[in-house]
């Protein structure tokens, strides 16, 4: 999942390379959410006929070509078939996973695993813009090294789970697999829709910090450190994982609300940071913005696994994602489009005023209507 974000405090550098607008930033990175979406809506139950293994390593093949496109960029085609890529193996990686975490998981073990398969990811989201910054600032080759780092991590991941026992029995064979679209069970509907109003949410906060936080960085606060930029936009997904520990101690029920309401408190703290160009606004929303997040998607992710039967547990987790990575482009594309006539900081209060209401109205409804 570092991966996917690797390209974020890059993006400045890839602007003055290539020279493209803001809106192109925004129109690349929301590439890699419909490649997620496509995989997921389409492919997002295969897992659970020819089991989890062989889809992951097909993710990591994807990811692998994913860094190649970026290693050798020479213009704009070949950033967005990087980041379309990308998408593709996240979208893999997403449902899959998670299912296959909480299988692997002994017996009474299942909240821990649940806490393990999305501080793994949000974890992964945080570190890849954390390492790029770094790699990009203070060592050479800022375009290239990142990504020689990446595909060294893949190739150790790759090993690690090949040697992963599977958990679907009996699984088909991989050529077996075919294209299906998406079916919740009805049994989960109930469930599923307040768990995906949280996770669109949560996920449209995430999509905003990482695509245009390090252009507001450098135009209204004048930071061009890359490695500064990593480290905030880290601390959004460091938040995640923080606010997923404290989500421990809550009843997944209780947490889906509480997280609501808490990402409420961060989207305003961004409201301020962008209306008074303040950097310690800026990183109080990403820690507790992110923590909003961390919460909602950890109970989302408890309630949906605990009501979705077992032979559909992937499918139904992906169409769970589904609904996340929407959160992550629509609103993106929607700044990027904003900033050409409203100016970026602008375009960035013209989301929050939409997504506040939503956030605080899903709060309030699930406080009152808990997602049983």
């Amino acid at each position: 999942m570092a991966g996917t974000t690797l390209p974020t405090p890059l993006y400045g550098l890839y602007q003055q390379q290539l020279g493209f607008s803001e809106l192109i930033v925004t129109v690349v990175f929301a590439i890699y959410a419909l490649g997620v979406i496509g995989v997921l809506l389409s492919l997002g139950s295969v897992s659970d006929s020819v089991g989890r293994r062989p889809v992951l390593l097909c993710g990591l093949g994807l990811a692998a070509l994913s860094a190649l496109c970026f290693l050798f960029e020479g213009g704009l085609p070949l950033l967005c078939l990087g980041r379309l890529l990308s998408g593709l193996s996240a979208g893999l990686f997403t449902g899959t996973a998670t299912a296959y975490v909480l299988e692997l998981a002994p017996p009474g073990h299942e909240g821990r695993a649940a806490f393990a398969s999305t501080a793994a990811n949000m974890g992964g989201l945080g570190c890849g813009p954390l390492l790029a910054g770094l790699l990009a600032q203070y060592a050479p080759e800022p375009l290239r090294l990142p990504f020689v780092v990446h595909l060294v991590l893949v190739a150790v991941s790759f090993a690690v789970t090949w040697c992963l026992p599977e958990t679907v029995r009996p699984a088909r064979p991989l050529a077996a697999a075919r294209p299906r679209l998406l079916r919740l069970p009805p049994e989960t509907r109930g469930v599923f829709v307040p768990a995906g109003i949280a996770g669109f949410v949560g996920f449209s906060l995430l999509g905003v910090f990482t695509s245009v936080t390090p252009a507001f960085l450098a135009e209204r606060l004048g930071v061009h450190n890359h490695a500064v930029v990593g480290l905030v936009v880290f601390l959004a997904f460091f938040g995640s994982t923080i606010g997923q520990l404290l989500g421990a101690r809550l009843d997944p029920v209780r947490a889906l609300p509480l997280g609501c309401l808490v990402l409420v408190v961060g989207l305003a703290l961004m409201a301020g940071s962008l209306a008074w160009t303040s950097l310690p606004a800026l990183v109080l929303s990403a820690l507790i913005g992110g923590a909003g997040q961390g919460l909602a998607l950890r109970g989302a992710v408890a309630v949906v696994a605990r009501a979705a039967p077992v032979a559909h547990r992937g499918a139904v987790l992906s169409s769970l994602f589904v609904v996340a990575y929407l959160g992550i482009s629509i609103p993106v594309i929607g700044i990027g489009v904003l900033t050409g006539p409203l100016g970026l900081a602008e375009a960035g209060l013209v989301f929050i005023a939409c997504a506040v209401p939503l956030a605080g109205a899903a709060g309030l409804h699930l406080s009152r209507h808990p997602a049983r």
